[in-house]
């Protein structure tokens, strides 16, 4: 028990560094962003920025990345990324792991966030660098998913957490078939990423209640899964096969 409790003052301390880390480079890289995300065709170089703060954001608190890949990184046209969700960890390391530009799709709580909206912002009706899913409303969930089909269309790939939550004990929850209805719409690939143990290097939950170290956040992507020829009587099947990937995964890790 004491053990415990005297295991709660490191934790809670190095959860503040990384936090202020994260706050003030992003305070410090926000101007930047702010002129870059003005325009449209300056998003990619937004992205490249966004990946050497991800960098930042790991590395000065000591997380580190080791990354399996069972192929060289899918760069053949736009794809779905789709990965397992436990932790705050996982945006950050994603931006790294996947070296070629793609547009997250995120929940509409994310508005709240001063510091990051931004990179969520619609402008004259068009999608921002990321995609807002308000899956509240019927309306919202069709608007997010019909600009995730304009991006794909134009050539850019797409990320999302078909969980639509964060599982703060690492355990796999059940998908949503929206990433999925959305590649075979577009006949692209989905693209499996599991995030083996974001969660034990930062827990989502109570401040001095959930874990928090630095260590080597470990992360595998796997094959793409073609969906050239799927229809919509395939859906289950592919997000079946995708989350039984990730789901083995994680259970052998």
């Amino acid at each position: 028990m004491l053990r415990h409790y005297f295991g709660i003052i490191p934790r809670a301390l190095w959860k503040l560094f990384f936090v202020l880390n994260f706050v003030c480079s992003m305070i410090i890289l926000y101007p930047v962003f702010a002129l870059l995300l003005t325009r449209e065709s300056n998003f990619p170089k937004a992205f490249a920025l966004m990946r050497v703060w991800a960098r930042w954001v790991l590395h000065v608190p000591g997380i580190f990345l080791k990354t399996e890949r069972e192929q060289p990184p899918h760069h053949g046209g736009p794809c779905v990324y789709v990965a397992n969700h436990a932790s705050y960890l996982d945006i950050v390391v994603s931006y790294i792991v996947i070296p070629h530009y793609f547009v997250y799709m995120g929940k509409l709580e994310i508005d709240k966030a001063p510091l990051l909206r931004i990179f969520f912002r619609e402008r004259k009706g068009r999608a921002g660098m990321n995609i807002y899913v308000d899956r509240k409303t019927r309306a919202g969930s069709y608007k997010a998913f019909r600009q995730a089909g304009e991006k794909l269309a134009s050539g850019q790939s797409v990320f999302i957490y078909p969980e639509g939550t964060i599982e703060s004990n690492g355990r796999l929850k059940n998908f949503k078939n929206g990433a999925f209805r959305l590649a075979i719409e577009h006949q692209v690939p989905v693209v499996p990423v599991t995030f083996l143990n974001n969660w034990r290097l930062l827990q989502n939950g109570g401040f001095f209640k959930s874990t928090g170290r630095p260590g080597l956040a470990k992360v595998i992507v796997h094959k793409p899964v073609p969906t050239r020829g799927m229809t919509e009587e395939d859906l289950v099947n592919l997000r079946h096969q995708v989350r039984q990937t990730i789901a083995q995964t994680l259970r052998q890790s």
